[in-house]
């Protein structure tokens, strides 16, 4: 493992998700204001993932071609101008529009680091790698609102979108001058179309429960700090604590990832799933701060278990398909979810209450969940070097 090229990498990451967790759980609030109905607050969450979509097959394969470096600067640099963008929006269809370019961003971004990191790490140490990775990144998500909700309580909810767009900034500076291009893992010749990694049964059933997954998450941070402010009246800076209570738990995948190298990654994932589902299901249903807290730690605990399971599993996959084309694939999945699931869950709260966002998205999460056990079973439950 290079250690250097990891922790710029991680450091450039964190910076970036920082800014990211600072803006994204308040713009449901920042829509609201402006009018916005739920539907649209549904559209303003998934424009970002929206973009993703038709993005990420094309940029995975590009980058296994030619080079990561070039994407992760410059999808940074994007995500800088959108944040401007978001700060000079007026109507709910301009944060819609600037949410579709900061999805083209992090396409280039989130992805292609993963891709990066899968490329310098060793085989069966794919679970403790990306466990480290992933407890910076959901880290940086997590303390970014609690940041957010002190600056948009001191300032406004504006000067967030501009304290993003510098920490963006900082993050390509660091991307440019620190990390260097590495060996890739590419595809062989026979799979080098741009859904080959689809053709694995693991892949099919791991993308499946991001997909629903992606669900879950977009119904928490699209519709929680609605529900946090309108169903319990908390200010923005206590949904800010609440929001950025997951930083500590998502630092425990750093053990979590190490667990995956040597338990059974299956039963990691289906675990850790049914606890996220359990506690979405029972958020309608809290009435006071505590509770909603104790529902959405669970929601993180059970992440914290089967997400550096899953990203394990696709790892592997990528030294089969391509790591860059893997990583993307596993993360149009997320983004499909993510993109979907606000705008149809937003329809579901504009007939049926907020509270049925909740429902409906624990229900897709079972449907991934019960998926990926039939998909992935049989799977090896740790790599063939920690086996031998």
């Amino acid at each position: 493992m290079n250690k250097k090229a990891f922790w710029v990498l991680v450091g450039s990451m964190l910076i970036s998700m920082l800014g990211m967790g600072i803006v994204s759980p308040f713009l449901p609030i920042y829509a609201h204001t402006m009018g916005a109905s739920r539907l649209q607050i549904g559209l303003v969450q998934a424009g970002f993932n929206i973009t993703g979509i038709g993005t990420l097959l094309f940029v995975g394969r590009l980058s296994d071609r030619f080079g990561r470096k070039s994407f992760l600067s410059s999808g940074l640099a994007v995500l800088s101008i959108s944040a401007v963008g978001l700060m000079y929006a007026r109507d709910p269809k301009h944060l819609i529009l600037w949410r579709f370019v900061q999805g083209l961003g992090a396409s280039a971004h989130m992805p292609i680091a993963q891709a990066y990191l899968g490329d310098i790490t060793p085989d069966g140490h794919e679970g403790k790698w990306m466990g480290y990775f992933n407890s910076f990144l959901y880290a940086g998500i997590g303390l970014g609102p609690l940041a957010g909700g002190f600056i948009s309580d001191w300032y406004s909810i504006r000067a967030t979108f501009l304290f993003m767009a510098i920490l963006n900034v900082l993050a390509m500076t660091c991307t440019l001058a620190f990390l260097k291009e590495m060996p890739r893992k590419i595809a062989a010749r026979e799979n080098t179309a741009f859904l080959a990694p689809l053709k694995s049964r693991t892949m099919r059933g791991v993308c499946s429960y991001c997909m629903t997954a992606g669900i879950g998450t977009s119904s928490l941070m699209a519709f929680m700090p609605l529900f946090a402010d309108m169903r319990l009246g908390l200010s923005t800076k206590l949904i800010g604590v609440l929001l950025a209570t997951r930083a500590p738990i998502s630092l425990c995948q750093s053990y979590t990832g190490r667990l995956a190298d040597r338990w059974n990654r299956r039963s990691m994932v289906i675990w850790g799933g049914m606890l996220s589902i359990t506690a979405v299901s029972l958020l309608p249903h809290t009435a006071v701060f505590w509770l909603l807290l104790a529902a959405y730690l669970s929601v993180t605990i059970g992440q914290a278990f089967s997400i550096p399971s899953a990203n394990a599993y696709v790892v592997n996959e990528g030294r089969t398909y391509g790591m860059g084309a893997s990583m993307t694939t596993f993360m149009l999945a997320m983004h499909i979810g993510n993109g979907v699931g606000p705008v149809a869950l937003g329809s579901v709260a504009d007939w049926f209450g907020l509270e049925s966002a909740f429902y409906a998205a624990a229900v897709c999460m079972a449907a991934g969940l019960v998926l990926f056990a039939t998909m992935v079973r049989g799977s090896s439950a740790v790599s063939a070097t920690n086996a031998a």
